[in-house]
């Protein structure tokens, strides 16, 4: 009789645990960082950085624009000679201008990455513990990936952004129709 009722309290005890709820909600990770006082800093940061970047590169051009132009504007009298030495000094400018392109596309993403990295540790630690906090046991970040919706449905009252935003100590703005 033991061994029976020790056999159903340990069925119990599985049937229970299998039918153990799952919570889910979701962060929307763009609607967190844009209501961080972080971002808008970042934002700044990365829009001076990048017109820098634009700046050095529209002044290239215009060093490389008046080279061609002067090129250009040679006597047909030039020697060969100085002509080629003109040609390799244009090719050289065109280079360095792509090797600026790319350094400068690095350069912006890099930028990016330092200024965000704090940002997104501190917002999945923030996450996490407010999932932790309130029983969820998933958390997806609803946002459009490769094309696809993430989520299909998904009920506002799961939505854990505010929760996090106050969790990171700010108070979010009203947002209308996002």
């Amino acid at each position: 009789m033991r061994k029976v009722l020790l056999l159903l309290l340990c069925a119990f005890a599985v049937s229970a645990q299998a039918q153990e709820i799952q919570k889910i909600g979701y962060a929307d990770w763009e609607y967190i960082f844009s209501q961080m006082p972080e971002f808008k800093q970042i934002d700044a940061d990365l829009k001076t950085h990048q017109t820098q970047l634009e700046n050095q590169l529209k002044a290239k051009y215009q060093d490389y624009e008046a080279k061609v132009k002067a090129y250009q504007g040679m006597p047909a009298t030039t020697p060969d000679a100085i002509r080629a030495d003109k040609e390799r000094e244009l090719a050289g400018l065109q280079e360095s201008i792509q090797k600026f392109q790319q350094d400068a596309e690095t350069s912006l993403r890099n930028k990016q990455t330092t200024l965000m990295d704090p940002v997104f540790k501190k917002v999945g630690k923030a996450i996490e513990d407010v999932a932790k906090e309130n029983g969820y046991s998933f958390i997806i970040n609803p946002q459009i990936v490769g094309g696809g919706d993430v989520l299909l449905y998904n009920d506002e009252k799961y939505n854990i952004s505010n929760l996090v935003l106050k969790k990171l100590g700010v108070t979010p703005s009203p947002v209308t129709n996002k």
